[in-house]
């Protein structure tokens, strides 16, 4: 057995409320981080690094509003602060080991960086952060005016604002830039459009492109949505909203020292009952970033099957080769990049459900018991959805190029140019020809011309035949991607 504050090569004893825990001998956390430990031994997996580095940010703001309010000396704010910001830093990653399956409001983990701030800030003021009395404490120091359940779901907004600021915006901006300048360069190429994955009306590259712009357009103002969904923090509620134990400044002092080390514009929450009890913030945020995964999702299968073949697809745009695509077929090059959006689009689906559901079933009465999930699955669909589109930028979008011949070969095969000629012959005598057409495989043009030539071609109203000059113009492809001009 060890002796209480002695130290082995392995181990050394610590000491909570429940009594004495074998802690790994030069941990800087203590014993309710490895009780957790123990007591989760879920997934392996442990909180997000982005989520522990907001944990930092949050215990800092606390500190130094604990301080200008009065409720803290500063020979413990200083060193709690000056901790809390080398946590946040990511100097102390790897001592964050509980798994993020744990108890649903997080205070494993909001207990884990008590312990290591008020370890390391022991350690800066020259102390003896292994011995078992702790000059600065954990609870009653670094967790002052804090309860896990406004501080950790405080962090999680934290953690997911600054994703979105500082990742996915900038990623999605980037896109939107780079398919902006291809439908620009592209929008003299004519192409046959499609409904149904069947022939419809002739289109442009450009304009097809173009819509693809507009998804992202929309995706940039959706990822402002999901931000502002979150500024709102639950700071200063602590343990039922009631803001028990705290300053009644507390919260919004934290939340402003927060915008200011962010750059971001935190507020505290105009209820902390609602902020504390419910997390609908997190479920709107999800819900938009699950639309902005179906955007992409849609813009990723487009471009797959846009640039389908080389020889026996669509073939209309032609796609960097970035490696070799069967372990059978020589030769074989896949849309690889078009398949690691598409998967990323699944997961943030996926994830959004999580959320949806942890949200709704989660909270009863003054909090939720599904935080840590919720914290996992927002920021990794916010990473995901923000890695994989600038790696669709870079690897993909970029060096994406048009297939002119293509595209404009098969605008002449098509029977739906037919449509235009709905206003000159009508709509009966048009499906007429395009059966034929299709029947002899004679495209529209050839079959029309013969007709008009043998004087059976005629207009719908008045019967009389139809000129070539006024087929010519009918079944102009460039003018068949705009409205009509009178």
């Amino acid at each position: 057995m060890v002796s209480k504050g002695t130290c082995m090569s392995e181990f050394r004893v610590e000491k909570d409320t429940m009594g004495e825990v074998q802690v790994p001998a030069r941990a800087y956390y203590g014993a309710q981080t490895q009780r957790a430990v123990e007591n989760f031994p879920i997934s392996g997996q442990p909180l997000p690094k982005s989520l522990i580095r907001a944990l930092g940010l949050v215990k800092a703001a606390a500190a130094i509003a604990n301080r200008d309010l009065g409720k803290l000396k500063p020979e413990f704010a200083e060193p709690i602060i000056r901790a809390a910001r080398e946590v946040a830093e990511g100097r102390f990653d790897n001592e964050f080991p509980i798994d993020v399956y744990q108890t649903g409001s997080g205070t494993s983990s909001n207990m884990n960086a008590n312990e290591v701030i008020g370890s390391r800030a022991i350690e800066l003021t020259g102390g003896d952060r292994i011995s078992p009395k702790k000059s600065i404490h954990a609870n009653d120091h670094v967790n002052m005016g804090q309860s896990t359940n406004d501080m950790f779901p405080t962090a999680i907004h934290v953690a997911a604002a600054q994703a979105i600021h500082e990742s996915l915006l900038p990623s999605l901006q980037r896109l939107r830039d780079v398919l902006s300048q291809k439908s620009q360069e592209w929008d003299r190429i004519i192409k046959i459009g499609r409904t149904h994955l069947a022939d419809a009306t002739p289109i442009r590259l450009g304009q097809e492109f173009s819509g693809y712009v507009r998804q992202l357009e929309l995706s940039l103002e959706r990822s402002r949505r999901a931000f502002e969904a979150i500024r709102e923090l639950p700071a200063g509620g602590t343990a039922v909203g009631s803001g028990i134990n705290t300053h009644p400044r507390f919260g919004a002092k934290v939340a402003e020292i927060l915008a200011r080390d962010t750059g971001i514009a935190f507020v505290e929450a105009k209820n902390h009952f609602e902020a504390n009890a419910s997390r609908d913030g997190l479920v709107e945020c999800s819900g938009q970033l699950r639309a902005i995964a179906v955007s992409l999702f849609s813009i990723a299968n487009n471009i797959r099957w846009l640039a389908s073949g080389p020889r026996c697809g669509f073939s209309e745009i032609v796609l960097p080769d970035r490696q070799p695509g069967s372990s059978i077929m020589p030769g074989k090059v896949n849309p690889v990049m078009c398949e690691s959006m598409m998967q990323v689009a699944a997961r943030v689906i996926g994830n959004d459900q999580t959320i949806a559901f942890a949200g709704a079933t989660g909270g009863q009465f003054e909090l939720n018991i599904m935080m840590p999930v919720m914290g996992l699955a927002i920021l990794e669909s916010i990473q995901l959805l923000a890695s994989c589109t600038q790696a669709f930028v870079d690897f993909c979008a970029v060096e994406m190029e048009a297939n002119r011949q293509a595209c404009e070969r098969q605008v002449e095969h098509s029977l739906a140019m037919v449509t235009s000629l709905n206003p000159l012959i009508g709509y009966d005598a048009a499906a007429a020809i395009a059966k034929e057409a299709f029947k002899s495989g004679m495209t529209v043009r050839q079959l029309c011309l013969q007709k008009l030539r043998a004087g059976t071609l005629k207009k719908k109203d008045s019967g009389q035949p139809v000129t070539e000059g006024e087929l010519t113009a009918a079944l102009d492809p460039h003018r068949m991607t705009e409205p009509e001009q009178n």
